[in-house]
């Protein structure tokens, strides 16, 4: 039975695993440059971030990683990934562009087992209502969108602004779960065990 090693920081993450019983291990925040390359799309990027952190996590791990995975979500509006909020102001704007109009979640996913990586990229539609200016104020207030791609959490709060998704929930939060599984039963990685930690 191998050991799942999650090269990722990410609460959302870390609580997707745990919900389908899948016992894994946290390594250290991987080190990469998060930077696009010229002329890269959304989905080559997210691709690419997930292969390098995976990567980079099996190094940080040394010999025995067992199996480490990586992963990358972005928010894509027309062409352009939306980042993390700098500042309210920032967030708000965010807000304003997505209200009313559909944007694309993207999650690549690298999964290392010994010197072998199996990958998948998943795209998921979302929908938002039209927001008006007193509900984005309020939903900025909260918080949440701080450190949100896109500056919303569809876990959380956020989960008012979405009309309709097309495609995976657990993608949007940052994990696509049923894409995964087949990665995880290459791998020989439990899922639906019972938490013993």
């Amino acid at each position: 039975m191998a050991v799942l090693q999650l090269a990722s920081a990410s609460p959302r993450r870390a609580a997707l695993l745990e919900q389908i019983g899948a016992s894994y291990q946290r390594l250290a925040p991987p080190d990469v440059d998060e930077s696009r390359v010229t002329g890269e799309s959304p989905r080559a990027y997210v691709s690419r971030m997930a292969r390098e952190k995976a990567l980079a996590g099996r190094q940080r791990a040394g010999d025995g990683a067992g199996v480490v995975l990586g992963a990358d979500t972005s928010v894509v509006f027309g062409d352009e990934p939306l980042g993390k909020p700098a500042d309210e102001a920032a967030a708000a704007t965010l807000l304003r562009r997505l209200s009313g109009a559909r944007h694309r979640v993207l999650s690549a996913v690298c999964l290392y087992c010994g010197t072998q990586c199996r990958e998948v990229l998943v795209e998921t539609g979302v929908h938002f209502l039209d927001l008006s200016e007193d509900l984005i104020q309020a939903y900025v207030a909260t918080g949440e969108p701080m450190d949100k791609a896109g500056a919303y959490g569809i876990q959380g709060f956020g989960a008012v602004l979405v009309a309709a998704l097309e495609g995976s929930y657990s993608n949007v939060v940052g994990l696509p779960l049923a894409e995964l599984r087949p990665l995880l039963d290459w791998a020989e990685v439990p899922y639906w065990r019972v938490a013993t930690r």
